[in-house]
């Protein structure tokens, strides 16, 4: 299955509290990499950014705070498909983005006809990966 999904959405970069402007942000989920979606922003004069980051992260981010490390969702106010801040960190620095959760519940929706959400080690070939980093890690070893 080579099928992928894609969609393109707008969101609010957060620059501070008085500035802020919309940016296209790409979303693609590959059934070769279950667990994770990409999000590549495309900033006005800066070469495209893309994170990866779990899929489920994303989902759990649209009805309640999610996240513990470098990337935190969670949704802006009360009710149902409320927007959804995407906070991203780097070390000291941080880029805050705000969308609509429609169009992100809409995207999960399609990714989840490809791969059900928790079907998706059926779809990965992580042994073969796995397989693969070792033996280059102990290639090196043996090298140096």
């Amino acid at each position: 299955m080579h099928e992928s999904v894609q969609a393109e959405v707008l969101m609010s970069f957060l620059v501070s509290e008085e500035l802020s402007f919309r940016i296209p942000v790409e979303l693609r989920y590959v059934p070769a990499d279950p667990y994770a979606v990409r999000m590549t922003f495309h900033l006005p004069g800066d070469a495209p950014v893309s994170w990866a980051f779990g899929r489920d992260l994303l989902l759990d981010g649209i009805v309640g705070a999610s996240g513990d490390g470098d990337v935190h969702i969670a949704p802006v106010g009360p009710g149902e498909l409320a927007d959804i801040a995407i906070r991203l960190r780097v070390g000291d620095e941080e880029a805050l983005f705000q969308v609509s959760a429609a169009p992100i519940v809409a995207f999960l929706d399609r990714t989840d006809r490809i791969v059900p959400l928790g079907q998706e080690q059926a779809h990965g070939d992580f042994a073969a990966e796995l397989d693969q980093v070792l033996l280059s890690i102990l290639a090196e070893e043996n090298a140096g």
